[in-house]
């Protein structure tokens, strides 16, 4: 993808694993991301270890895991809040918990991070709107798209800004 006017180059490649924990994530990050020589690595994982009733601390765990291997190769993390839950609503609190660990390393670390979750819940009850999923686990078209605005506009738009500086 380039930039109209600009010479930035952008290659997007999605390594992301469906079904995937963020152990799995761990594991073959060396493989899947490192091996790419990216710049950049867009970090969205935990909704399946919650699925699986993991413990938040160790999901979290796994994530900070997850960002040191990206900044030990010199490859700045983009930390993305997990996105909601619709119908499974005794899931949303750890949903809830993780991204504030998330928010709070981002924070520590000074990395972007995207909010997910409130970009794609209901404000008032906090689960994931309806128009997002059909199933209320599992983003539609809708909801992948929804999550590309918002990672452009909360910070991919900022780096494009800043190369043609």
């Amino acid at each position: 993808m380039e930039s109209a006017g600009s010479d930035v180059r952008l290659d997007v490649v999605n390594t992301g694993v469906p079904g995937d924990l963020t152990s799995d994530m761990l594991e073959r990050f060396e493989r899947d991301v490192v091996e790419q020589k990216p710049n950049y690595v867009i970090i969205m994982g935990g909704a399946n270890d919650i699925g699986w009733n993991l413990e938040v601390d160790q999901i979290f765990l796994n994530l900070k895991n997850v960002f040191d291997l990206a900044e030990s190769h010199r490859i700045e993390p983009v930390a993305c809040a997990v996105p909601s839950i619709l119908g499974f609503d005794d899931l949303i609190p750890p949903r809830i918990s993780l991204n504030s660990m998330i928010r709070e390393e981002a924070k520590r670390r000074n990395l972007a991070f995207v909010d997910l979750f409130t970009a794609t819940a209901d404000a008032k009850t906090r689960r994931l709107s309806q128009r997002y999923s059909g199933d209320g686990l599992h983003l539609n078209t809708e909801g992948y798209q929804r999550l590309g605005e918002i990672i452009f506009s909360e910070w991919l738009q900022k780096v494009l800004d800043q190369h043609a500086r």
